[in-house]
């Protein structure tokens, strides 16, 4: 594509619905394929698969290490890419193919691999590599579609939505499936309306085929969505071709010392998705062991689905209203609400109470779900003053930072909890566990959460762009362009 072409789009475009649903698909898509791994894994490998709680801790931490390394290059990678078919989409069809095939091997259900920690860690290294050239393009697509901020906000909203539709199939249906496809069945009451189910033990090696057949087909249905997202969508904001071609790898450099927004939410991105996966990692071992009701699983998960689904539509509105970081102060301490009513749960008069498992998971999942979500919704505006400052668009670099701190907070939300229930004695091998090890599982499920969700009220409060400030940002920006 030449300059003039570049000049003919509206960077201010209005987006219809169609195109914001279409690029929404992408998330719900990388919530199938890889957001499975960050509320799953863990479990699965120190379960049903057999290692211990420190090899699977370990594993995590290797693999995010190697991601410190990987992503930045990826970026550079994307942002000095140019294909026929557009800049950052294609790379949705390329790995998304290999992509979804490692997720599903990571749960292949061979006798001759299970307990083998090589196998795991090579298949989960892959799957995390390829992630990349998926999730770092698709993170620019957003910045690449307009710079009209109420778009962007409205979109963000919309992929949410759809992002919050992957969780429930993740978090809440994909128990349920594996339970129903397990061996050792019988009926149980799922704690929803009085519905019963016949349920197997989704922690029992004999499990291993249903969390392959679940899995396979969630992969599946991730790819399409992601073809969805191909088709749906035009890139129109885009670097000229000599700013593709004076992309370096020292422009990492230059933005996180140039780019305090960059900084600052980068900062509260790791926070942010480190409690937040702290939280998917530790509620199924939370449930299982500290309630005792695993059953209940897919019915408090369903619960705590509605406001990441049902009340997105009120994320621009309250902008509007109170500020972005108020925004975030109010639903930050949402969450710290509805974690304590977790642990209030937990206590033996209340185990049985469902309904405090109800609200204390509503409560908890609007706070985390908003201001996990919403943040992305920064990014566009963070590329914007980075190419406004520096004279250089590089989303692919910036969103290669910031999936990078996403992954590391993926990957301490995933290694410290495991090394938590390794000092705290669980063993995945035995049917209870000690007090130290339901201590250790409180820890992690509750404590550490609250602690991070303070620090990332104050870390927020640091971010210097307001609204009109990106506005005008982004005009200088158009204006600049249309004089050269």
């Amino acid at each position: 594509m030449n300059n003039d072409a570049k000049r003919s789009n509206d960077e201010f475009a209005k987006l219809s619905m169609r195109k914001k649903i279409s690029y929404g698909a992408g998330d719900l898509a990388q919530n199938l394929i890889f957001g499975t791994i960050g509320s799953m894994l863990l479990f699965y490998l120190t379960t049903v698969f057999g290692i211990s709680a420190a090899a699977g801790a370990t594993i995590f931490l290797i693999v995010r290490w190697v991601n410190v390394f990987w992503d930045p290059w990826v970026g550079t990678v994307v942002d000095k890419s140019h294909f026929k078919a557009g800049k950052y989409k294609p790379f949705l069809i390329y790995f998304g193919i290999p992509l979804t095939i490692c997720c599903a091997l990571l749960f292949l259900p061979i006798p001759a691999v299970r307990g083998n920690v090589f196998y795991a860690f090579f298949a989960y290294l892959a799957t995390a590599l390829i992630y990349s050239f998926v999730n770092i393009p698709y993170g620019s697509l957003n910045a690449s579609l307009t710079r009209d901020n109420d778009e962007v906000s409205q979109m963000t909203s919309i992929r949410m939505i759809e992002a919050n539709i992957g969780n429930l199939l993740v978090y809440t249906f994909l128990p349920l499936f594996v339970q129903l496809a397990s061996p050792n069945r019988h009926l149980q009451n799922i704690g929803f309306f009085g519905i019963k189910l016949n349920l197997g033990n989704y922690a029992s090696p004999q499990a291993a085929p249903a969390y392959f057949k679940v899995m396979s087909i969630y992969m599946v249905i991730g790819f399409i969505m992601l073809l969805c997202t191909y088709f749906g969508i035009k890139e129109r904001v885009l670097p000229t071709a000599e700013e593709t071609n004076e992309v370096k790898f020292s422009d990492l450099w230059n933005e996180l010392i140039n780019n305090k927004p960059l900084r600052v939410l980068g900062l509260f991105f790791l926070i942010g998705f480190t409690f937040m996966f702290f939280g998917n990692t530790v509620w199924p071992f939370y449930m299982q062991y500290n309630i005792g009701h695993s059953e209940w699983l897919a019915s408090i998960n369903l619960i705590g689905s509605i406001p990441g689904i049902f009340l997105v539509f009120l994320w621009p509105i309250i902008r509007r209203k109170m500020g972005k970081k108020v925004f975030f102060y109010l639903f930050l301490i949402l969450f710290i609400v509805g974690q304590l009513l977790l642990w209030v749960w937990s206590f033996p008069a209340f185990k049985n109470s469902i309904a405090l498992g109800y609200i204390g998971r509503f409560v908890m999942q609007w706070g985390i779900t908003s201001a996990t979500g919403y943040m992305w919704s920064l990014v566009p505006e963070v590329i914007s003053y980075g190419e406004w400052h520096n004279k250089k668009r590089v989303a692919g670099i910036i969103n290669s930072i910031m999936g990078l701190f996403f992954k590391i907070g993926l990957a301490l939300g995933g290694i410290i909890p495991g090394y938590i229930n390794a000092f705290c004695k669980f063993n995945g091998n035995n049917a209870t566990q000690p007090a130290s090890a339901l201590s250790g599982i409180t820890f992690s499920m509750i404590w550490v959460p609250i602690a991070l969700a303070l620090v990332a009220m104050w870390v927020i409060s640091k971010y210097p762009l307001t609204d009109p400030q990106v506005d005008q940002i982004n005009h200088e920006i158009e204006d600049r362009r249309n004089a050269e």
